[in-house]
């Protein structure tokens, strides 16, 4: 057999005793302890990394009340508030809406509102309300009303936008147009129109929307 056998020391209680020297090539045992050392002075560093950061997270928390949370929530309300209240209020913007409720009792009844929720006067409103066959065919009665001016947010109502049509069967569908005219801020006349079909219900309520200007952006 060639080559020289080896012999390796056995203890007492069987264990292999085996000394640095005699390992060859590879990583030692010194190496192994080595490498083992500092990975535990890694974990020391790191795991006192994570004590430090926790103490900061609670340093902060106490430092931070709820109360402070709750104070800072309401004043960021109240500045969203403010800006809203500045488009609302100043920024010139035209909006004008008819509000217009359909009702039978004793006929057909209709009673409209004006309402300009924009931040500037209106002029020249017209209202026109018409109460037609359901193919729009023949108009049965009208009601209108001139108003020379209406300020911002602010609304026009009353017997002059009432309008009570009888002498005509409740069991039948019918048409309500909505006309408006009006003079925007700009000077600029504009119309809207809108259409709803009634008499299937007793009672029906409309809310038209004109299309909505804001200055400079419109």
């Amino acid at each position: 057999m060639s080559g020289e056998r080896r012999i390796l020391p056995v203890g007492k209680e069987g264990e292999l005793l085996v000394h640095e020297d005699d390992l060859q090539g590879g990583t030692g045992l010194l190496d192994l302890v080595a490498l083992d050392a500092d990975y535990d002075a890694d974990m020391e560093e790191t795991m006192e990394d994570v004590r430090r950061a926790k103490e900061a997270v609670d340093a902060l928390s106490q430092r931070i009340s709820p109360r402070q949370v709750a104070l800072a929530g309401i004043v960021l309300l109240m500045f969203i508030g403010v800006l809203l209240s500045g488009w609302y209020w100043m920024l010139p913007r035209d909006s004008v809406n008819v509000e217009t409720q359909y009702m039978q009792r004793g006929g057909h009844l209709m009673m409209s509102e004006i309402h300009n929720t924009g931040s500037r006067a209106i002029t020249d409103v017209v209202v026109q309300v018409h109460f037609e066959s359901a193919n729009g065919s023949e108009i049965y009665q009208t009601m209108r009303i001139e108003v020379d001016s209406i300020s911002a947010h602010s609304s026009i109502a009353g017997d002059d936008l009432e309008m009570l049509v009888v002498g005509y069967t409740v069991w039948d569908e019918y048409r309500i147009t909505v006309e408006l005219e009006w003079t925007d801020y700009t000077g600029e006349a504009q119309s809207e129109s809108w259409e709803h079909e009634v008499g299937y219900w007793a009672t029906e309520f409309f809310y038209d929307k004109a299309d909505r200007t804001i200055w400079p952006l419109g």
